[in-house]
């Protein structure tokens, strides 16, 4: 036997004080990594907003032109959605008050998760308080161990954890690059596997090459899910979403993720596809088995929002003038931007503190557009995120582009 080393060798999470190793605190530990965030200006910052009128928000008792919302469409404040939300509060009171399985699911619930099969065109839809909540409950639900999960390197993070979560083998391939899927697929060639893509990517803006996707999960076997997080009520007949855009059935596409907070303005999300797919979450999903229902109030403002989002199709030509109007002024002002046709228009930075500095400048000048630095979108590519809304108008568009002009370098 080898003797045993006098000095005891320390782990990474361990240091050495006067000689003898000492376990390193967690919270000693959290407030280091926070130090070093803020030398590297990655530290983030909570803000209140104290008040919101259109596209306007008031920040400090400055009021300040939003370019941060992904309230695309216009619809958090709509008149319909507010008087919905009142008469069901009337009705049913604030909170579901339990998980939907033990007596929270509500008249309001069922008929929202009926509308939203229709919009769909799937054949059932499922409730979950968020996104984040129903992409965890999704893949654990339906992967294991021995399972394959291929990820585009761009997904939201719910997506990627969700993977983790289940424990299944996750491989993720190049942004938006369907050979590099396919090559992932190929390394586990007889698991069961799932791809899983943002239909728009809520850093870049672009939108994902679904139909080659699917026609690649066809040829593989593979069950394609779409996060379409940002596309619904944005793309496709009736703003059904870049799914719908890429003429994808429910068998191109068997899972459908998307949330109701964004383009709909209301809060919660939900799953749609087969009632196969339904039923098993039902019975597998945790993060909706183990967790309150959607309070019925904000169930019933969005049904109302739904009918506006697709009946109302000014909204989205509006948006479409809009982003071709930012997108050409910017062209002529020299601004640098992401390839993007949604309401996601990322300005390219670079640099993190430039990024904050040219944000700061902005808000001097009336203007609130957040700098996003890593970890939320890769080292060297921070930017300024411009989100459009309908509620926007031409001339707060050339607003912005003048502002951003004289801030850019």
């Amino acid at each position: 036997m080898k003797p045993r080393p006098l000095t005891p060798t320390l782990s990474p999470n361990e240091k050495t004080i006067g000689g003898e190793g000492v376990r390193l605190g967690l919270l000693e530990r959290l407030a280091a990594a926070q130090s070093e965030r803020a030398r590297q200006a990655l530290l983030r910052r909570l803000r209140t907003v104290e008040a919101v009128d259109g596209a306007h928000i008031q920040i400090a008792g400055k009021q300040l032109l939003n370019f941060a919302s992904n309230d695309y469409l216009g619809l958090a404040q709509h008149p319909a959605l507010r008087e919905a939300l009142a008469k069901a509060v009337a009705r049913w009171g604030v909170g579901a008050s339990a998980a939907h399985l033990l007596g929270g699911h509500r008249d309001e619930h069922a008929k929202l998760e009926d509308a939203l099969a229709r919009w769909t065109g799937r054949e059932r839809a499922l409730l979950f308080s968020t996104g984040y909540m129903a992409n965890l409950g999704v893949l654990s639900a339906l992967l294991g161990a021995e399972d394959l999960c291929v990820q585009d390197k761009l997904n939201h993070a719910s997506l990627l954890d969700g993977a983790r979560l289940a424990g299944c083998v996750l491989k993720r391939y190049v942004h938006a690059d369907v050979a590099s899927a396919a090559r992932q697929l190929d390394t586990h060639p007889s698991a069961p596997a799932l791809l899983a893509s943002d239909g728009v990517f809520s850093m870049d803006g672009d939108v994902a090459p679904l139909a080659e996707l699917a026609a690649l999960c066809r040829a593989q076997r593979a069950t394609l899910m779409v996060d379409d997080a940002h596309g619904l009520g944005v793309l496709g007949p009736e703003g059904a979403g870049s799914v719908a855009e890429a003429k994808l059935s429910q068998d191109d596409a068997p899972i459908l993720m998307a949330t109701l907070g964004k383009a709909l303005g209301v809060a919660g999300a939900f799953v749609a596809g087969s009632a196969t797919l339904i039923d098993g979450l039902v019975q597998n999903a945790r993060s909706f088995i183990y967790t309150t229902a959607l309070p019925p109030s904000l169930a019933a403002a969005t049904s109302a929002a739904i009918e506006i989002a697709r009946f109302e199709g000014w909204r989205r030509d509006r948006l479409t003038r809009l982003i071709a109007h930012f997108r050409s002024g910017a062209a002529e002002r020299g601004i640098a931007l992401l390839a993007s046709r949604t309401p996601i228009q990322p300005v390219s930075i670079g640099d993190s503190a430039a990024a904050l500095a040219v944000s700061a400048q902005l808000e001097e000048a009336g203007l609130y557009v957040p700098a996003i630095r890593p970890p939320t979108v890769p080292a060297g590519q921070a930017r300024l995120r411009v989100a459009l809304s309908a509620l926007h108008a031409e001339s707060d568009v050339e607003r912005l582009l003048d502002a951003l002009a004289d801030c850019l370098p």
